[in-house]
């Protein structure tokens, strides 16, 4: 007789829980129902509203009725304004609900059970997860020593007979770091001793760079018939409510994704493709000034962590977030007597003492960090540096 129960998790689910930042920022909301004022450095969200002739393009096409089915892989219009955008053809974009579900129709539709993924640590949260749900195998590369990116070296020693992928993010999440041209070329040379592998690009913050940006089709345009470009309007557009993302590369791969996609939410929303069609065509001067204003947050959040002494600050070269190292604040007693000893009690601990939310690093992979976000308004942000200072210095030596 079966005693599993008909709603047990399914093996591909084992050990996978809701995301970690998530469980931070209930947290935070538990403290503010109690009336506290939490600032939540945790979030990857800009301040910034939705460009004016974007949310009007949207009310213009529900105005026009433009609310029902699109084709699977998008509007002809929007495929056609992202392959000017990537240098590529209609045929070879994929319009997806998010720059998530790119990347989990790519592995969807590519991985067997066993095949390998290698992608950098520190790594946004969501890769290891997908990878384990389609049955595939994360290979992660510790980059703390390396400038928070993968090296040539490093990838040759991960690749092993059963990889298929790896899976590069530039600008980073969490670390901010931005792939130098030449970094790329030396990359790029390996993958090319190594032709079963493909190359998912993730580049969602590549308009928030602070350093010339190279995207890895351009750096080894040889190299686009096994490369995906993962893109979409969440960050750069402030757009993350309206769910938009999508995947340049092969039509061969391009037409195995669109296969898991119709077969799961069929074609993304009508309003919202209306709407990112008009970011990407209409006006875009306000990008620059906004990547300048996360630049100067940058920079004055990293001056106040650094101040504080017990925070080892490099500066980004892109997305919004900066990953301290707070190796300094561990063995310290806090205030109740409780003595700090990872990367998460730190964390937990700027949550109740200052009302800060920070992510530890262990939740990216890399242990000993934070993740903090500046992509909040000024005063906010001078605020919460205030708290994480006062805090800080309320911490004694064990």
């Amino acid at each position: 007789m079966n005693d599993r129960s008909p709603f047990s998790r399914a093996d591909r689910l084992l050990g996978i829980e809701v995301s970690g930042i998530v469980r931070i920022s209930e947290a935070a909301a538990l403290l503010r129902a109690e009336g506290k004022h939490v600032i939540d450095l945790g979030v990857g969200e800009p301040d910034f509203p939705t460009p004016e002739h974007v949310v009007d393009a949207a009310f213009q096409a529900a105005r026009n009725g433009k609310t029902r089915y699109t084709a699977n892989s998008g509007t002809p219009e929007l495929r056609a304004a992202i392959g000017k955008r990537h240098d590529a053809t209609e045929k070879e974009v994929l319009v997806s609900t998010g720059a998530k579900q790119v990347i989990f129709n790519a592995l969807m539709a590519t991985l067997n059970v066993g095949d390998e993924v290698i992608f950098a640590a520190p790594f946004w949260t969501t890769y290891m997860d997908m990878v384990q749900i389609v049955g595939g195998r994360a290979v992660v590369v510790q980059t703390a020593d390396t400038g928070l990116k993968i090296t040539p070296e490093q990838l040759e020693n991960a690749i092993t007979k059963r990889t298929r992928w790896l899976l590069l993010n530039n600008p980073g999440n969490p670390s901010g770091a931005v792939y130098r041209p030449d970094e790329l070329v030396a990359l790029a040379d390996v993958l090319r001793r190594h032709p079963q592998i493909a190359v998912m690009s993730d580049e969602i913050y590549r308009e928030i760079s602070y350093a010339p940006f190279v995207s890895l089709r351009d750096a080894a345009p040889d190299l686009r018939e096994r490369m995906l470009v993962v893109d979409g309007a969440s960050k750069a557009y402030a757009m993350t409510g309206w769910r938009m993302g999508w995947g340049v590369g092969p039509q061969s791969l391009i037409g195995n994704m669109a296969i898991v996609q119709g077969q799961s939410t069929s074609c993304a929303s009508s309003i919202s493709q209306a709407a990112v069609l008009a970011a990407l065509t209409g006006p875009d001067d306000y990008l620059a000034e906004r990547c300048r204003s996360f630049r100067d947050r940058s920079l004055f959040l990293i001056e106040k962590l650094r101040a504080t002494r017990l925070f080892d600050c490099a500066a980004p070269d892109g997305a919004f977030y900066l990953f301290p190292r707070c190796a300094r604040a561990l063995g310290m007693k806090q205030p109740d007597g409780k003595v700090i000893a990872t990367d998460d009690d730190v964390s937990r601990y700027l949550m109740q003492e200052a009302h800060v939310a920070v992510v530890p690093g262990g939740l990216f992979g890399s242990p000993g960090h934070l993740r903090i976000s500046y992509a909040l308004k000024q005063d906010e942000l001078a605020d919460a540096c205030r708290r994480i200072a006062e805090a800080c210095g309320r911490l004694t030596p064990f």
